[in-house]
């Protein structure tokens, strides 16, 4: 073993991107002064990540509260809309609950309970413990959850979300359930609000009778009277920018992360990637929220960012099959293994304890933590040596 360190996540610095940019010259720059400045070797492999708020901001793709209610309207004929399973979150949800109420349409907002789809608890899931209600089939008003399981807070934003959303969209009634169907039971107009099981929370409704259907991720994916849109993601992925507009998710990001890769590896002459990245995927311990309210980890990636790590557990290895081994011949011993090891690990007991995610995931989580979510101002990370392991010198 010739070598001391093995993967490294620096975070760069960049000016304040705004709105028409050229980002590409932007990350360029700032990646060269970063590692000039710190007599960074550069190699094959090293990753460039990218957060997907700068390529938004310098895309100018922002969508008002009335652009978004247009879009609504258009799409829905009923003076009555239910609002499916939302996350509750003020940066991620409350303007676009802004702009359905803007509709003037009834809104009937479903939230899930004891927490939402990523974790975020709506109550103290202990007092469900005892008090005769089934969360898989029971339908509970506002007010009777509010008698029965009392107020709560959010453990780490303070907010009560039943009362802030109820304040955003007064022309609204709330009501707890963990079925979708049961939205159906006020409306046959219905967005579905949730993030990752929206996909079958449509084919739930439309099987059921719905006749108007559409989720956050189909509306805003044209441009309504000048606005930004995504036409993969629409609304997914969308985050506060002020009071009365958002900042969408990304688009037609793959040619900037091509350009980037290619002025990159002329420059140092190795073959770097590039991705960008958004939410990491993984989940508090304490609050139990899980990170990834983005539709994707990474929308756009260069295609050596592709797949899954294929790697051998050390520590599997070195307690069974060269257990017997003196220091120095396990070293070699497993340094060996590791260069001779299988294209495809998968199902081996070799794999026992890795990490079977894919790569893009694991990095954009690697970077999402690195760059932080507040002022480090680090939305560029360069990560080295990730796909080394201990047969690298």
């Amino acid at each position: 073993m010739k070598r001391y360190t093995g993967t490294i996540s620096t975070g760069i610095r960049t000016p304040i991107v705004k709105a028409g940019d050229n980002l590409a010259d932007i990350v360029y720059d700032s990646v060269v002064k970063a590692v000039d400045e710190n007599n960074i070797k550069i190699n094959d492999k090293d990753v460039v990540c990218i957060t997907e708020s700068l390529l938004a901001r310098s895309q100018n793709n922002y969508a008002t509260i009335e652009q978004i209610a247009k879009d609504v309207s258009n799409k829905f004929e009923s003076d009555e809309i239910a609002v499916v399973f939302p996350i509750l979150s003020r940066n991620r949800f409350s303007v676009m609950l802004r702009a359905f109420a803007k509709t003037g349409k009834k809104l009937h907002i479903l939230l899930s309970f004891p927490q939402d789809e990523v974790g975020n608890h709506i109550m103290d899931e202990r007092k469900l413990y005892g008090s005769n209600v089934n969360p898989y089939t029971d339908v509970l008003e506002e007010d009777e959850f509010r008698e029965l399981f009392g107020e709560y807070k959010h453990e780490f934003t303070g907010i009560d979300y039943i009362k802030l959303y109820k304040e955003i969209a007064p022309n609204s009634e709330i009501h707890l359930t963990n079925d979708a169907t049961n939205a159906l039971k006020y409306t046959d107009s219905v967005i579905v609000a949730s993030i990752h099981t929206r996909e079958f929370i449509k084919e739930q409704l439309k099987d059921k009778g719905a006749k108007a259907v559409y989720g956050l991720d189909e509306i805003m994916t044209e441009s309504v009277d000048g606005s930004g849109y995504n036409s993969d993601y629409g609304l997914l992925g969308s985050n506060l920018s002020d009071e009365n507009r958002v900042k969408l998710f990304p688009r037609d990001g793959q040619g900037f992360v091509e350009d980037l890769q290619q002025r990159f590896n002329e420059k140092y002459g190795k073959n770097l990637e590039v991705m960008v990245y958004g939410d990491g995927a993984f989940k508090d311990p304490v609050g139990k929220i899980w990170e990834l309210a983005d539709p994707v980890v990474s929308p756009f990636h260069t295609k050596g960012l592709v797949g899954t790590p294929n790697e051998i557990k050390i520590k599997y290895v070195a307690d069974n099959e060269l257990k017997d081994l003196s220091d120095e011949k396990l070293n070699e011993m497993m340094i060996k293994k590791i260069k001779e090891k299988k294209k495809d690990l998968k199902g081996t007991n070799e794999t026992l304890g890795t990490t079977p995610r894919r790569i893009t995931d694991l990095l954009g989580s690697l970077a999402d933590l690195t760059s932080g979510s507040g002022d480090k101002g680090t939305p560029v990370i360069l990560i080295q040596g990730y796909f080394d392991n201990y047969s690298n010198d």
